[in-house]
């Protein structure tokens, strides 16, 4: 069975991280640690309990100023939704340019996605818990074009896979069973007793791919049996 080359131990590295990602301006930084409180303000208040308030004190940033630079607790959560989608699919893309075989990607899909969401588990849990928070027609409308980008991309490389390995089944599903398995991960995943991302994402691979590969093949032609 052909394997993934991802970082070893059971942590993500930071250094191979910092490999992938683009170089950052003083801007970036800065917006990625308001969004960083704004995640930590909504994953204990929850989006309809927190105020601008409370966004305020949490980064260090005049009422005034979060007003003046985001107008809205909703334009932050759209941010912090857009920064996750985008940066989930930028680190998958550069992953992938450098990886032929269609079962290999796959494997760099699941760990791209696990590797991010363990790493990131308040984020992930925000926007699991606030994903119908928006009500801004072009939030709404930008967040759900990142959503459809990432499935088709997963939709592709699943019927690449299946033209490889010469497999019977329906894309949609398998996708769909693949984000099943692992956008659910940060509600019962511990790190006391369950792997890393690493081994994490090879173990799920092995069942994903064992589960449609196995029993998805043109199916044979019964013998009839006689007494």
């Amino acid at each position: 069975m052909a394997t993934y080359s991802i970082p070893s131990g059971d942590s993500i590295s930071q250094h191979h991280d910092a490999e992938i990602a683009p170089p950052e301006t003083r801007f970036d930084r800065r917006l990625a640690q308001i969004l960083k409180h704004a995640t930590e303000v909504f994953y204990q208040k929850g989006y309809d309990g927190a105020s601008m308030r409370d966004l305020s004190r949490a980064s260090g940033i005049s009422l005034a100023g979060m007003y003046h630079y985001f107008h809205s607790k909703e334009r932050l959560l759209y941010l912090l939704q857009k920064d996750t989608f985008t940066t989930v699919i930028e680190r998958l893309q550069r992953r992938l340019k450098t990886i032929k075989d269609p079962e290999l990607r796959i494997r760099a899909f699941i760990f791209n996605h696990l590797g991010y969401f363990l790493a990131n588990r308040k984020a992930m849990t925000v926007l699991s818990h606030e994903d119908e928070a928006l009500n801004d027609d072009e939030f709404v409308a930008e967040i759900a074009a990142l959503k459809r980008e990432y499935y088709k991309i997963c939709l592709a490389l699943l019927d690449d896979y299946k033209r490889a390995k010469r497999l019977q089944f329906n894309s949609r599903t398998a996708v769909l069973s693949l984000f099943g398995m692992v956008n659910w991960v940060y509600t019962w995943h511990s790190t006391r007793h369950d792997p890393g991302a690493v081994r994490l994402s090879r173990e799920m691979g092995d069942m994903f791919l064992n589960g449609i590969s196995g029993q998805c093949r043109q199916p044979r032609r019964q013998k009839s049996i006689s007494n």
